[in-house]
């Protein structure tokens, strides 16, 4: 199982969804996630450049000082490139740390000899952390998800993390959900606290962007 693939810890807020709801989302997660392991190194890998180009010449990208994002793990689509050219274009890149409560504190990137290793098999990164306020300083976001549908609805791991995150994030912030392409679906299940994205990247299909609500 990948780091991100079990639940991060709760995020402490009572009656977030109920048990039918909860339901839904996990049939849903364990079949992409299922689809994900079946994918080969290679083809994550290829995925992961293909994403990587539509990132970088999103309008957005190139306008932004300072870009919050995440290292990819596992079958994730990989991130690691991404990362690598921002930093070098001379972007301010921010990464999570995940807190024992399941909120996101956030941390410069410098390099990939600046991450450490994390909770959960994550990578980390090592310079100060600037409080978990500090997304709200980005320009743009990236973010990970499972599935993202039509709407904007992400489908996370289940802990609700990323969902508190960009929460703080303001309305006019362009905030990208990466997926493969299987995983842009007409619907995900979604409670109150659920947080929507305004574009998804895919490798096929680059980068589309999603109505506003």
């Amino acid at each position: 199982m990948d780091a991100r693939e079990a639940p991060l810890p709760a995020d402490g807020e009572p009656n977030r969804d109920d048990g039918g709801l909860n339901g839904d989302k996990a049939v849903l997660r364990e079949r992409l996630l299922a689809a994900r392991r079946q994918l080969t190194p290679a083809g994550r890998a290829g995925a992961g450049r293909d994403i990587r180009d539509a990132i970088l010449s999103l309008p957005e990208t190139q306008m932004a000082g300072t870009v919050a994002a995440y290292y990819s793990v596992g079958s994730e689509p990989e991130t690691h490139g991404l990362l690598f050219a921002l930093w070098k274009r001379g972007s301010y890149v921010l990464l999570p740390i995940l807190l024992p409560d399941g909120d996101l504190d956030w941390a410069s990137y410098e390099g990939p000899d600046s991450l450490r290793p994390g909770p959960r098999g994550l990578a980390e990164p090592g310079e100060p952390p600037r409080g978990a306020g500090a997304i709200s300083s980005a320009d743009l976001v990236l973010v990970p998800a499972v599935a993202v549908d039509h709407s904007g609805m992400r489908l996370g791991r289940g802990g609700g993390s990323y969902d508190r995150a960009l929460a703080r994030v303001g309305t006019q912030v362009p905030t990208v959900a990466l997926v493969y392409d299987s995983e842009f679906v007409p619907h995900v299940p979604s409670g109150r606290h659920d947080q929507r994205v305004r574009m998804v990247a895919r490798p096929s299909a680059g980068i589309t962007r999603l109505p506003r609500e």
